[in-house]
């Protein structure tokens, strides 16, 4: 009794800290990135994945400068009475008041999302009841100490793996030891110890036990359990039947671990792994009864359709029973909504009334979209329709919403090999304002080019429209359905938004729309008092953003 009580009284709390990945604010990429040590500072990064990699930075910097697993150190998650410390003692075991068993780590816990990862000194069982944990490092065994008497701690009561006193508690004062193999109190046998070993009174037993020749079980090696497969997040039991559906999983952990790995997507091997996943979830489910392993099953499902679709829409082949499909410019509806939001930014914001303005702002504002900074070339000015290019330039100098690195002469007379530096102070993102856009730096040359494809159509182009004319194509390719449909459901888009889009009176919407008819851009166009209707001919479908 006094020596445990000693070693309970010398043990410490054991440590534990995490470190979040918190978004900054609604509608922002960036996160925030904390660490609950009172030493470190919260850090902003521009994007989630920035900041996950940032945050598993600074977790594994906590790891290699900090002190080893304490072996006297008591579970961290006694304080919050987790499940494996609470559990009822029978008549035949006693809960040792510190932790569960096992050896003393350092486990790393983290959710499925990935927005917090939690470090933890406790014991390996609480360890392993977590399913994400991951065991860093192990504190070294610490010897018994010895009593006065001659004999170890340990050996006066002895203790069972899970940390359960045996019959007859700390009162047996002669422990006995079995030669079937050593117990968990002592390493050396009973008779390097100097206790006796009961002889045997019985009669032998008739099977191969009572042979003389027979190895003892301490010869024999210890059974080793086969490596556990990890598959979403869950570990796949050691006695799972059939055999077949174990291995499948485990097989299907490291196809998806290896598929990560790959610095190209594979869009129809990803979809057939899901396929093979939702199957045999369905298996798991139907062998365990787990409601969670279903609804996990319905999920591989979706995403196996899901990335089966988006594989055929690359490669321009339709899905099974539709017509043909559409090889779109840009392919996803993510690309598509943040299309519509920088022409939604550029209605709210340019700076100079007129078509020819707003076509500008808008050529300019893909350019600069992520960063505020990009580079112009007099032929990407002079390529527009614009009456007089170097005064319209000028006016956006002279109010502020352009910066160039030179004059305007100097911008008209760039060439690709020297172009010039622009900026825009409004998309510059700070630390207290990101910008207006969310899209990532990949995507902005793709939106930049396929709003140069529109604007610089080959029919367009030789007609020689003027700006109002692309304005309504930019229009009419982001408002369209699948089907290239004007509207949402082919109802057809309001007269007044289109007006003020273009940037031009209500009244001369008909000419613009007589214009994109005549450039075989609009088929059955239909424009009443409040609404024009009609549909995008299959020319110019490849360039539309479908509504979603």
């Amino acid at each position: 009794m006094g020596v445990e009580a000693h070693a309970t009284n010398e043990r410490v709390t054991g440590r534990r800290w995490t470190v979040r990945l918190d978004p900054v604010g609604r509608g922002r990429a960036d996160v925030r990135v904390s660490c609950s040590r009172p030493a470190c500072a919260a850090q902003v990064l521009p994007s989630a994945a920035a900041g996950r990699t940032a945050a598993i930075g600074h977790l594994k910097a906590h790891l290699r400068a900090g002190p080893a697993p304490r072996p006297s150190a008591q579970c961290a998650c006694r304080a919050e009475e987790c499940h494996t410390h609470i559990r009822p003692a029978g008549p035949r075991e006693r809960p040792v008041p510190w932790r569960c068993g096992g050896a003393v780590v350092l486990a790393v816990i983290t959710d499925r999302e990935g927005r917090w990862w939690q470090v933890m000194e406790c014991c390996s069982r609480c360890a392993a009841a977590h399913p994400t944990a991951k065991v860093v490092a192990t504190a070294p065994a610490v010897e018994a100490p010895a009593r006065s008497d001659g004999f170890r701690a340990d050996a006066a009561a002895p203790t069972t793996p899970a940390g359960i006193a045996p019959p007859g508690g700390p009162a047996a004062t002669t422990p006995t030891f079995s030669a079937a193999g050593p117990h968990f109190s002592h390493s050396a046998t009973a008779t390097a110890a100097g206790t006796a070993v009961p002889q045997q009174t019985s009669a032998p037993r008739s099977d191969h036990r009572s042979d003389p020749h027979s190895a003892p079980r301490s010869a024999r090696p210890p059974r080793r359990r086969p490596p556990r497969g990890r598959i979403a997040q869950r570990l796949v039991p050691h006695d799972l039947r059939p055999v077949a559906l174990r291995d499948e999983l485990t097989e299907l952990g490291e196809l998806f671990r290896a598929y990560q790995a790959r610095t190209e997507p594979d869009l129809a091997m990803l979809a057939d792994l899901h396929a093979r996943k939702a199957e045999a979830f369905h298996a798991w489910a139907e062998a365990t009864a787990d409601t969670g392993l279903r609804l996990d099953a319905r999920r591989a499902e979706q995403a196996a359709a899901t990335a089966r679709l988006q594989h055929l829409h690359r490669i321009g082949q339709a899905p099974d029973g539709e017509g043909p499909a559409v090889a779109r410019l840009l392919t996803a509806p993510a690309q598509w909504n943040h299309a519509r939001s920088v022409l939604a930014h550029v209605a709210e914001t340019a700076p100079l009334p007129g078509a020819e303005a707003r076509l500008l702002v808008v050529m300019v504002t893909l350019r600069t979209a992520q960063s505020g900074v990009g580079n112009l070339v007099g032929q990407d000015i002079k390529g527009l329709p614009l009456s007089d290019p170097e005064q319209l330039v000028g006016q956006l100098v002279e109010s502020g919403w352009l910066g160039i690195s030179g004059t305007v002469e100097e911008l008209i007379a760039s060439r690709p090999e020297n172009p010039t530096q622009i900026t825009v102070p409004s998309l510059t993102p700070d630390e207290d304002d990101p910008g207006p856009f969310t899209f990532g730096r990949k995507l902005r040359p793709k939106l930049s080019g396929w709003a140069q494809r529109v604007v610089g159509e080959k029919k367009l182009r030789k007609g020689k429209t003027e700006a109002g004319v692309r304005l309504l194509a930019l229009a009419l390719a982001t408002g369209s359905d699948g089907e290239g449909r004007l509207g949402p459901g082919g109802e057809g888009i309001g007269v007044d938004t289109l007006s003020s889009w273009c940037a031009v009176d209500p009244g001369d919407l008909p000419a613009l729309v007589d214009r994109l008819t005549a450039a075989d851009w609009l088929a059955e166009a239909d424009i009443t008092g409040t609404h024009l209707t009609g549909k995008l001919t299959e020319r110019v479908l490849p360039l539309g953003c479908p509504l979603t």
